[in-house]
């Protein structure tokens, strides 16, 4: 691999942290954990795909919780 591919691979991997984390501490302000909240490592590995934060699963409440929390400020 040359040096440039892996400096964009890096910098990918940075930007979508950094979204996660960011994310991650929103919902955090709001009482709302995604355990399975990650960097999707596919899109990190692909030359045409942009780097993808993955949400990932959680309970029926975290759900109803994180659901109310994006009513409330969509108003």
């Amino acid at each position: 691999m040359d040096a440039g591919k892996s400096g964009r691979s890096a910098e990918k991997a940075r930007e979508a942290e950094a979204a996660r984390d960011e994310l991650r501490e929103a919902l955090a302000g709001v009482d709302v954990v995604l355990p399975s909240l990650g960097v999707d490592l596919v899109s990190l590995t692909s030359d045409y795909l942009s780097p993808l934060v993955e949400l990932g699963c959680c309970r029926a409440d975290v759900a109803w919780k994180l659901a109310a929390a994006l009513r409330k400020c969509a108003q």
